[in-house]
């Protein structure tokens, strides 16, 4: 469930990766990488994210990307 502070709307961690189908542990390894936004700390504990984050988000882990050669090779090990 959407919360909307100041007139700004915020999803949590938990929302966030079940909408863009994704573990949150793949929420928070994205996050420590950079790969994502980091969000916001909501009273010390919770993480939220904006809706144009979620988006952000959501065209992540949507991304998809061509094998680079180092990619091909490792699969010859198989």
């Amino acid at each position: 469930m959407p919360l909307e502070l100041e007139g700004v709307v915020y999803l949590a961690a938990s929302q966030v990766a079940s909408e863009a189908g994704i573990s949150r542990q793949t929420l928070w390894r994205w996050r420590r990488d950079g790969k994502i936004p980091s969000g916001h700390r909501f009273r010390d504990r919770q993480i939220l994210f904006t809706e144009e984050e979620v988006e952000q988000i959501r065209q992540y882990a949507n991304k998809v990307e061509p094998l680079a050669n180092t990619d091909a090779d490792q699969m010859r090990l198989f």
